[in-house]
């Protein structure tokens, strides 16, 4: 049952949460720092006060590894949000995050010395076609997206440090899971107090990014009022995006840190996946988002491919073993 409450609450939190961040970029595609400050406290707040007993109870896996979890963590978040600064689209951004397997294949080869059945290869080459036709389609939309200049060249120079930035975050995230993975073998899953943790101790950090917080503080001020729900009080629309965005982020990463501990590796990635593709039939549909045949082909080879990689179809009846190299 908590199983099952956990995937209806990745669904719900997680697709609800890119909305309301595509309401927000599409508007100031420069709020990445904002959004990311205020889910970070937000779930700090909440880790304190539940997971840490307001400071009375200390860490079962020592602070020396969440430091370095963190870092990676935080480097990835902001990095990730960084790029709707540099004419990234969202379709093009879950995409593109969607190849977190292909990052992660290539650093278990590397870093863990695995090695794979030739289907796991197969899948990793569909899923690298697929992000390879959305982001060369993408390369000739770079004039609808709302950070555009006008500057053809200017334009798609942004463009390809954004593809750049996502592919740093996407191998950065691959390594912070291979030392997660290996740091909960040793010391045992504890989602809550990781959760925590990854937030509190990045939370310094933000001091860096205070005066572009401060400025958007000033935007979203400025921005028109409008009706929140459920309480029914009056708030410049933008805060209420924001409110709703940090909300469901929380609802969101805790139901996957929650998922991690009660299914299979399998079943996780294959829910994420899942959500991942229900995220962007509906930010293509509700926003309008451009969204061309080649994008539909490389999509599909994004989730086949995610779909082989995690075995939920197989080639030739293969066995669904993994063998390391002894």
């Amino acid at each position: 049952m908590r199983a099952i409450l956990a995937v209806c609450m990745v669904f719900v939190g997680c697709c609800s949460n890119v909305v309301f961040l595509e309401l927000i970029v599409s508007e100031i595609p420069s709020a990445a720092n904002i959004i990311t400050f205020f889910q970070f406290l937000f779930i700090s707040i909440e880790g304190f006060i539940f997971t840490a007993k307001l400071g009375t109870k200390a860490s079962v896996i020592p602070l020396r590894y969440y430091v370095l979890m963190v870092a990676m963590f935080f480097v990835v978040q902001v990095v990730n949000m960084q790029a709707f600064n540099f004419n990234i689209s969202m379709p093009l951004h879950m995409i593109f995050r969607s190849g977190s397997l292909v990052a992660n294949l290539i650093l278990g080869i590397i870093i863990l010395k695995k090695r794979y059945k030739w289907s796991k290869y197969v899948s990793v080459g569909l899923i690298s076609i697929g992000i390879a036709t959305c982001t060369v389609s993408s390369a000739g939309q770079v004039q609808d997206n709302p950070g555009h200049t006008g500057d053809a060249a200017y334009d798609y120079l942004m463009w390809l440090v954004g593809v750049s930035l996502l592919s740093f975050a996407l191998f950065m995230s691959a390594w912070m899971g291979i030392f997660q993975e290996q740091t909960y073998s040793k010391f045992g899953k504890h989602p809550s107090e990781a959760l925590f943790y990854n937030h509190a101790l990045p939370l310094p950090f933000f001091l860096l990014l205070a005066s572009d917080i401060y400025s958007h503080i000033n935007i979203f001020n400025q921005s028109a009022p409008m009706l929140m729900p459920v309480v029914g009080i009056t708030l410049p629309k933008m805060w209420i995006y924001l409110i709703f965005n940090t909300l469901t982020q929380y609802v969101c990463i805790r139901s996957v840190f929650v998922l991690t501990t009660e299914c299979a590796s399998l079943t996780v990635t294959l829910v994420v996946t899942l959500r991942k593709f229900v995220s962007l039939i509906f930010s293509i549909m509700y926003f309008k988002n451009p969204f061309t045949v080649s994008h539909w082909i490389g999509t599909l080879c994004v989730f086949v491919g995610t779909l082989l990689f995690t075995e939920v179809i197989s080639l030739g009846g293969q066995k669904k073993t993994e063998k390391k190299q002894q």
